[in-house]
């Protein structure tokens, strides 16, 4: 027998719901055997979307929900005060079992406090990270923190360092994953009191396989597997990634269409360039996993479409039989106290 992956979608978040969404939903159930979906969110709306397509009804359920978390909002008193939204309700379904992930391309923030509220933080893990798949010339690598915690502890950095480990090792099947550190220089002696209090505690760290530091200008080659930063210089250097392919593309339209000769050659260069962009771009990789959780909590981009929606459950799928969830929290688990230790400190 089959065992289905049950996925809380959030109908209501993003630039393009709750259409896209329902279109992203509606693709990967008809792709994937064994996935359901739950859509949460306005249930007119939402039927409204599902009608337009054929799908297997027993595989996709409306769950209405009469609130909305906007992207203005201030996560945390969104998250106590709007109950009945389309994301406190889709954590609470994965809290509670009925659900095995939650998807949702919503606002961030509050997407974070209800992972670490709602869903809860595994037995050991100081802050839960977002780990996006970063795009390179030498495949992916993994940013970690990219936009969850943006003052971060030496020790949480380790903590970013192991879960990153386990992601590429369990999800990419890098054998021993090389991990760096987001750096100003190469040298140990660099960077700001961050990076130099966490340097040797990385060095010393013996279930991941450090390399050093990692400069801005060597993270388009992908020189290694797990890049380690806080989720200020993460989320930085994310979107300025973003910004500068958006804006080298327009770049290179506009010098192709400003002449006759330029519009010949951009025909002779298309298909090798439409080619090589394909494999360079994130779009079929899904979201950003929350690492470091109970359950499984899949950040999508707020533009997200269709293609991205599905893509994004393809990935929970993934993650689903990976087991991540538990892997990650069997290797962040603290030791346990013997029994002599447990006596000691109880007296």
């Amino acid at each position: 027998m089959k065992e289905f992956l049950h996925v809380a979608l959030d109908g209501m978040g993003g630039d393009y719901a709750p259409g896209e969404i329902v279109h992203g939903a509606v693709d990967a159930v008809n792709e994937m055997d064994r996935v359901k979906v739950t859509i949460l969110g306005d249930e007119a709306a939402i039927k409204e979307e599902l009608s337009k397509y054929e799908y297997d009804k027993e595989r996709i359920i409306v769950y209405p929900t009469t609130e909305v978390i906007e992207m203005a909002e201030h996560p945390v008193n969104a998250i106590r005060t709007k109950k009945d939204s389309s994301i406190v309700r889709g954590m609470y379904l994965v809290k509670n079992g009925e659900c095995d992930a939650f998807l949702s391309g919503g606002s961030t923030g509050a997407i974070l406090v209800g992972g670490q509220t709602i869903v809860g933080r595994a037995k050991g893990v100081e802050r839960s990270p977002l780990v996006p798949m970063f795009p390179t010339l030498n495949g992916f690598s993994l940013l970690i923190d990219c936009g969850a915690n943006v003052d971060s502890k030496p020790s949480q950095l380790v903590q970013y360092a192991k879960m990153g480990t386990i992601y590429k090792r369990e999800m990419m099947g890098v054998k021993n994953p090389t991990v760096g550190i987001v750096n100003i220089g190469a040298e140990e002696e660099k960077g700001n009191a961050l990076v130099k209090e966490t340097f040797p505690l990385l060095k010393e760290c013996k279930d991941i396989n450090f390399v050093g530091s990692v400069e801005a200008r060597d993270i388009p080659f992908g020189n290694v597997d797990v890049m380690v930063c806080d989720a200020f210089v993460g989320n930085v250097i994310l979107k300025l990634y973003e910004g500068t392919a958006s804006a080298l593309m327009k770049a290179m339209k506009e010098g192709m269409m400003s002449s006759v000769r330029g519009k010949i050659g951009g025909a002779l260069v298309k298909p090798s360039l439409k080619k090589t962009l394909v494999a360079y771009t994130a779009a079929d990789q899904g979201g950003a996993p929350m690492l470091g959780l109970k359950g499984l909590v899949v950040k999508m981009h707020g533009n997200s479409k269709a293609i991205e929606c599905k893509a994004a459950i393809r990935q929970c799928l993934r993650l689903h039989d990976a087991d991540i969830v538990n892997k990650v929290r069997e290797n962040m688990a603290p030791p346990e106290k013997s029994n002599e230790n447990k006596e000691e400190s109880e007296q």
